[in-house]
């Protein structure tokens, strides 16, 4: 298993964060790779991926999501595995840090090859530069709520 660690400051509150990042569907907005995100339920979403040339399709659900603070989930689907968990810190009442932490198993020489490389620890310090900008763009006024799903 192996393991990323990033995180970021941005500069709205925390509520507001918390709102855009619970809004799956928008992650191919700023997320490398993803092609599309479909919310099923309250804790269950379909991911489509393209990374590398590599195309995946899988499930996730959420296994913890506590409003303002954190939200986890695993992967449910064979193809790929991996947990995760992002967490908000608001450091005062305009700006918050945004930590992410995922573990993963890398399948197959190529996914192999790329984690040596550190491509995942690059890709999510590149999608959280993008959520950075993607939240900041909206501001904290209301067309900044997110769809909280």
């Amino acid at each position: 298993m192996s393991r990323v660690e990033e995180s970021i400051d941005v500069d709205v509150p925390v509520g507001v964060v918390y709102d855009q990042w619970t809004s799956f569907e928008r992650f191919p907005e700023f997320m490398e790779g993803v092609e599309e995100v479909r919310q099923l339920d309250d804790t269950h979403a379909h991911w489509r991926t393209k990374i590398a040339g590599l195309s995946r399709e899988f499930e996730t659900e959420i296994v913890e999501r506590v409003p303002d603070e954190r939200v986890s989930w695993r992967t449910s689907s064979d193809n790929v595995k991996h947990t995760g968990t992002v967490s908000l810190q608001a450091i005062d009442g305009t700006r918050t840090r945004v930590r992410m932490t995922m573990d993963f198993q890398p399948t197959g020489f190529a996914e192999k090859a790329a984690d040596k490389l550190g491509v995942l620890d690059r890709m999510v310090s590149g999608d959280l530069r993008r959520f950075k900008q993607f939240v900041e763009s909206r501001g904290a006024g209301p067309d900044a709520r997110g769809d909280g799903a």
